[in-house]
């Protein structure tokens, strides 16, 4: 699996130029992993030939677009004021009350400049999205691809705010014609799915992939709320766990960048009191800081050596005006021994962050020492043969232990190189 990348420069006045970067990134990536999926799913249907337990045919999950028409009433649009959207493959048998809602990432926008040009993608805009889309890995609906949750009501939550589901500005910005209302957003479709049935789950999942793996967490007691009592509701944030941290210059870029996001898109009244109560509100943006506060149990899968953090948090372009880290960046077989070193160090603050979930039976991690993002999406990370392991269990296994309470399911990987499993990214190839 190698997939070609550019650098992204994340100085406070080249920010807009990095998210253009990031979402053209996003666009490719996104082609790529839905080729990727059809041609390792065929590959292996051709190796073990066809399953009687699969309730559905072999070809590809392909699930149609679902634009929330009453979204508009309530102001609830993207940043271009088009009506947001998901896709939804029910469940059937054993699963028809579960419901496990995926919200998909793209990175942010941080000023109007920035926001105005995403609103001109996928990213920022219904106009832009795929009208169907491949459901594989957490959201396959086959027992022999996705063992735990097949079978449950699975959803995907398009991604057009820019700000995690989570901006929450009233007025239009007239002067670029965008909209901040993901908070509004996340109502509008949460109550759009009550009533096509999840009221009456007993069984719930939130989980998301980068930017909405961020937004798995800051929404994970409120998603909470929305189910009965009685209801087994967890959440799952996969590659969301983006580290409050200096790069290689010694600059906390990262912490600027997410200052200008909470700031433009009035995030700053939404972020979880107990955390802003403590310390700067620009901080509770950033998991490590408000994970204690989260009620719900969560679980959290990232790599310790997460590609985009690394490109992006620790050597961004501004960072490294003389390119000595570019090839570290696109391929960790390139870091020179000092390199590692520091890539040894972004693991360590990574656990140390994780630390909260010391003495907690309801708290699950799978930290493993891979050079990739998201891992939840793709077949061959989440659950197939070539899956990454740790202690021999698949990403989906230690997940499915954590969900249903079968194990304590805290993984963490020994330093890199020594997993053979993963699958690293090449951004070089």
């Amino acid at each position: 699996m190698k997939w070609r990348g550019i650098g992204i420069k994340w100085g406070c006045t080249e920010y807009s130029l990095a998210v253009v970067g990031l979402v053209t990134i996003a666009v490719t990536v996104l082609v790529i992993m839905n080729t990727e999926n059809i041609d390792n799913i065929l590959k292996l249907r051709a190796v073990e030939g066809p399953r009687d337990n699969d309730m559905t045919t072999d070809a590809p999950v392909l699930v149609d677009l679902t634009l929330v028409e009453s979204a508009a009433v309530e102001g609830a649009v993207c940043l271009d004021g088009t009506l947001p959207g998901y896709h939804l493959d029910r469940g059937f048998g054993s699963g028809s009350n579960s419901w496990l809602i995926h919200l998909e990432g793209g990175g942010w926008c941080n000023n109007l400049m920035s926001c105005a040009m995403r609103k001109k993608t996928h990213l920022g805009s219904s106009l832009y999205m795929e009208r169907q889309i491949i459901f594989s890995g957490i959201l396959s609906n086959k027992p022999s691809e996705n063992p735990d949750f097949y079978n449950w009501n699975r959803v995907k939550v398009r991604y057009c705010d820019g700000a995690s589901y989570f901006g929450d500005m009233e007025d239009e910005i007239q002067e670029y014609n965008i909209y901040f209302r993901g908070q509004r957003i996340w109502q509008a479709i949460m109550h759009d799915l009550l009533v096509k049935g999840m009221d009456k789950a007993d069984q719930g999942l939130l989980s998301g992939c980068s930017a909405g793996g961020l937004a798995s967490f800051l929404h994970c007691d409120n998603f909470k709320e929305l189910f009965s009592r009685h209801a087994k509701v967890k959440c799952l944030g996969d590659a969301g766990l983006f580290m409050d941290m200096k790069d290689i210059s010694g600059a906390y870029h990262i912490r600027s960048f997410y200052n200008e996001v909470v700031t433009t898109q009035g995030i700053v009244n939404r972020l979880p009191k107990s955390c802003t109560s403590r310390m700067d509100p620009t901080w509770c943006f950033f998991p490590q800081y408000f994970l204690p506060y989260i009620q719900t149990p969560v679980f959290v899968l990232n790599p310790a050596y997460d590609s985009w953090q690394i490109q992006n948090i620790l050597a961004p372009s501004v960072a490294d005006p003389h390119g000595h880290w570019q090839k570290c960046k696109l391929n960790i077989k390139e870091c020179t021994p000092s390199q590692l070193a520091t890539l040894q160090d972004l693991r360590t603050q990574m656990l140390n962050a994780l630390q909260v979930f010391n003495g907690s039976r309801s708290g699950g991690m799978f930290i493993n020492s891979c050079f990739t993002h998201c891992q939840t999406e793709m077949q061959v990370t989440w659950f197939s043969p070539g899956s990454p392991r740790l202690n021999n269990k698949t990403i989906a296994e230690a997940v499915g232990d954590w969900y249903f309470d079968r194990k304590v399911t805290r993984e963490i990987d020994c330093p890199y190189p020594c997993d053979s499993s993963c699958h690293n990214l090449d951004f070089e190839a």
